[in-house]
């Protein structure tokens, strides 16, 4: 239970301060400054996490990423979907702390939907959408699989490396379509912003679930394919 607790709390966190750094700046690439400072915001809070809940549930705080961990033979099935509701559920409370804040504070959401995706970057394209998800998901989960894996080395770099990997999807990312590559992340701030009474990104949600899921599939097989045998 520890390490759901762990996995609620690490997702939760990851929306407060990545969305919730959305919400102020803004997510336009012509303007710079905000595209950036969003894309560390989520880098940042990873690597804060990695270090503070890794030592507790491996700091997925991403479905994407449980599930690329899972189809590597890194956890049982039982502790996948305790995961995925754990992190599905802590991004709802960080998305909801977010309207909680800015409600109460009278505070301008500069992207109008508690920093969820969308496709208005692509034109309004679901298929460009899904793609720009499994690709960016695939080199992030790719990244997390040779950087934890115990006979690479890493050691306590592992952190570091995957927050900057993080960082490095949402700069391309971000203009496209905000950059999911979690489906808890898109989820939780979707369902608050419909509640809200903005319906759009609760409807587009499918591809920024799909999509990272496909990627981090990939993933898993292309690192299991390509992983050094054992001698």
């Amino acid at each position: 239970m520890k390490k759901y607790i762990a996995e609620f709390i690490g997702t939760a966190v990851l929306v407060i301060m990545g969305c919730g750094t959305a919400m102020l700046v803004g997510c336009d690439a012509a303007a710079g400054g905000g595209y950036i400072l969003t894309a560390l915001a989520f880098g940042l809070v990873i690597v804060g996490m990695a270090y503070c809940v890794g030592n507790i549930s491996g700091c997925h705080i991403n479905p994407a990423v449980s599930l690329g961990v899972l189809l590597s033979g890194g956890m049982s099935v039982k502790d996948f979907v305790g995961y995925v509701v754990s992190q599905c559920l802590g991004a709802l409370a960080g998305a909801g702390i977010l309207a909680a804040i800015f409600k109460l504070g009278g505070v301008t959401d500069m992207t109008g939907g508690y920093g969820s995706n969308g496709l208005a970057g692509v034109n309004g394209s679901a298929v460009a959408g899904l793609l720009v998800e499994v690709v960016l998901t695939c080199i992030f989960v790719f990244t997390i699989l040779g950087v934890t894996d115990k006979d690479a080395g890493h050691g306590s770099f592992a952190g570091v490396v995957i927050g900057f990997t993080l960082t490095l999807v949402h700069i391309l990312g971000i203009g496209l379509t905000g950059t999911s590559v979690n489906p808890a992340r898109s989820i939780g701030p979707a369902i608050v912003a419909a509640i809200s009474g903005n319906t759009e990104p609760l409807a587009q949600v499918w591809v920024f679930i799909v999509g990272p899921l496909v990627g981090a599939a990939l993933a898993a097989v292309l690192y299991k394919a390509l992983r050094p045998k054992k001698a």
